[in-house]
């Protein structure tokens, strides 16, 4: 059995992945995108939420699908509010504003799948934007 797939595919394993500390208890792991792939047209990976903590409300110049791992979220989608546990999912077009807060008691962990290699992330308080995962994309913080 091949230890890695033949290129372009790739194999990924969490423990391998450089985490992104996005402040105040809020850690991505990168998965694919621009930094380990020349042709894939998605760009994805895990965030890590502490207990009560979230990101702000913003939007991205592209699609966003995200898969509840493990935890309890709170789903924020254009003003409405969503409870959702593990195994349930969301889809919100490019531009809508929405964001996810840990409203359990344990780690909350999401999957998340943008349509897009260059995804930037506007926050909707302020109005700046900045490309996703880059030096500016923090806000991780608790949620109380």
């Amino acid at each position: 059995m091949r230890a890695e797939p033949t290129p372009p595919n790739l194999l990924i394993d969490p423990a391998d992945v450089e985490r992104f500390d996005r402040g105040g208890g809020v850690a991505t792991l990168p998965y694919v995108g621009r930094w380990n792939s020349a042709t894939a047209v998605i760009t994805t990976g895990q965030t890590v939420f502490q207990p009560g903590t979230g990101l702000p409300l913003h939007s991205h110049n592209v699609e966003e699908s995200v898969l509840i791992l493990e935890g309890e979220a709170t789903a924020e989608i254009d003003g409405e509010f969503f409870d959702l546990t593990a195994g349930q999912a969301t889809w919100v077009p490019a531009g809508v504003p929405h964001r996810f807060l840990n409203r359990g008691e344990g780690v909350m962990r999401i999957y998340w799948v943008y349509g897009g290699r260059d995804v930037t992330r506007t926050i909707t308080a302020t109005g700046e934007t900045f490309a996703h995962l880059s030096e500016h994309d923090k806000g991780g913080a608790p949620t109380s």
